[in-house]
């Protein structure tokens, strides 16, 4: 990347994994799994939810203003994984730019607010501004009390990168010198759940599986789908110039969309993988890339040609493979940032979180670079490329 570099320098999730980077990388390093069975309406299927106290965190933020009671559950993720990232940083003057995404938006209130209408003939008055999808970063604006740009978009999966990729190029334009950037997603509803067991890639794991883990991402040789929905919000402080305690830089940005042969359709050796990973790394060699956070939802064709592209690009110079659905779900628009704060951990404590039923024939020593993928329906991928401040 050209000219100033752009620094991550802070992050913060509001996730299955706790409220706090700390904590969160406690329960990374544990080989235990968050997802739940729980009824979702009619509905039986797994799940990762809140962990209880994020859950009391949420209903006091709830709680706290007359105007946060109506909001949905995407919006006040986003907001206190918003402040936490802002404290963080030190950010206290408003004067930055929010851009936060979300695949689904205000699922459960839409849900919510559609039966009423078709039992009663009538919409709700607040049916309409609480369930647009431009209400996430507008809120977290009014809650924190910016003065920069506030945008918002929905690109499916890759949703919380394309933020990112967004906030980048503001700084890069001289328009912006910080943005606060993330996806948040609440999909755990009746509705939301109904559509992915449509699709059939919803994990079928029976209770008393042997395996002991409902969602099988990353293991190449399963049977069947295995994706299961997680709720989140992960946010990520960025800046320009060199900054002091930072926690990694942007070293390189890529994204793709390859032709489609139906609506969730990619490529068996995912295409757009492979131009984004190649357009992230620019003129690093591949031997340089010590870890891939793959996207891996947990469906067979989707992890095994994600795979297949990033032993197109870096042939025998693979990185260590590793994801994090395994263990908190798939959180459609969050997923991206929550999988490149597990990239950011791993390359401040030096040490490789693995996917505790793959094999690994060597993990890395020393993580100085670490690649993060995402891709959404459609065929957009994006691919960031992080490294450590010291290198």
């Amino acid at each position: 990347m050209q000219n100033e570099p752009i620094f991550i320098t802070a992050l913060s999730s509001i996730s299955p994994l706790g409220t706090f980077l700390n904590e969160t990388w406690e329960n990374y390093k544990l080989p235990d799994h968050c997802l739940q069975q729980m009824n979702y309406g009619d509905l039986t299927a797994w799940g990762s939810a809140l962990t209880k106290d994020a859950q009391q965190k949420i209903l006091e933020l709830k709680n706290s203003d007359s105007k946060y009671k109506n909001l949905d559950p995407s919006v006040l993720y986003a907001i206190y994984a918003s402040r936490e990232a802002i404290g963080q940083a030190g950010w206290k003057d408003g004067n930055f730019g929010v851009n936060i995404g979300s695949s689904r938006g205000a699922t459960g209130l839409f849900e919510k607010y559609h039966s009423e209408f078709i039992r009663n003939g009538e919409a709700s008055t607040l049916s309409s501004p609480t369930t647009t999808l431009g209400n996430i970063s507008s809120w977290v604006a009014h809650d924190l009390q910016t003065q920069g740009p506030e945008i918002s978009h929905s690109i499916t999966c890759s949703t919380a990168l394309h933020s990112l990729l967004n906030g980048v190029a503001w700084l890069k334009s001289g328009m912006a010198n910080k943005f606060l950037v993330g996806g948040s997603e609440a999909p755990l509803t009746p509705f939301t759940i109904a559509q992915m067991k449509a699709l059939k890639v919803y994990s079928r794991y029976a209770a008393n599986d042997p395996s002991g883990y409902p969602c099988r991402a990353l293991d190449l040789d399963k049977k069947q789908n295995t994706m299961v929905l997680g709720e989140a919000a992960s946010m990520a402080c960025l800046e320009k110039g060199n900054i002091q305690n930072a926690l990694a830089r942007i070293e390189g940005l890529g994204y793709a969309t390859e032709i489609l042969e139906h609506n969730i359709s990619i490529s068996s050796d995912a295409v757009c993988f492979q131009r984004s990973m190649k357009m992230a790394m620019g003129g690093i060699d591949s031997k340089e890339v010590d870890v891939v956070v793959m996207h891996a939802p947990g469906t067979i064709k989707g992890d095994l040609s994600e795979v297949a592209a990033i032993k197109k690009i870096f042939g025998k110079d693979m990185p260590a493979l590793t994801t994090n659905k395994w263990k908190v779900g798939h959180s459609f628009g969050a997923s991206g940032m929550l999988s490149l704060e597990l990239a950011v951990l791993m390359l401040q404590h030096q040490k490789f979180i693995g996917v505790p039923y793959v094999e690994y024939d060597a993990m890395p020593k020393q993580i100085n670079r670490v690649m993060v993928n995402a891709v959404g329906f459609g065929g957009n991928a994006v691919s960031i490329l992080l490294g450590r401040i010291d290198l």
